[in-house]
């Protein structure tokens, strides 16, 4: 299962990219976590739904100091997990 997740509220400069990464590597999941320019947390991960479904949990939960106001999510199509390896943060020094 491959999904795309688009979080909104106060997700920037709280650490929840560092979050979502730890979460998403401690389910052994794939994929990516990156800031976007218009204030949201873009999320691709690939792996089992029920895992999946744990990450899901747990993005709408947020991380301390974060402010989660909404998870918008697709499914997308299981080619797109071909690019994804170990879970990383893209944009991060």
């Amino acid at each position: 299962m491959v999904v795309h997740f688009l979080i909104r509220g106060r997700v920037q400069g709280v650490g929840f990219r560092w979050f979502v990464h730890r979460e998403a590597a401690e389910l052994g999941l794939h994929g990516w976590v990156r800031n976007t320019d218009s204030g949201e947390v873009e999320v691709i991960v690939s792996g089992a739904p029920d895992l999946i479904g744990e990450l899901r949990t747990e993005l709408h939960k947020g991380s301390r100091g974060s402010r989660v106001d909404a998870v918008l999510e697709n499914e997308l199509a299981e080619s797109e997990a071909e690019s994804l390896s170990a879970f990383q943060i893209e944009g991060a020094w």
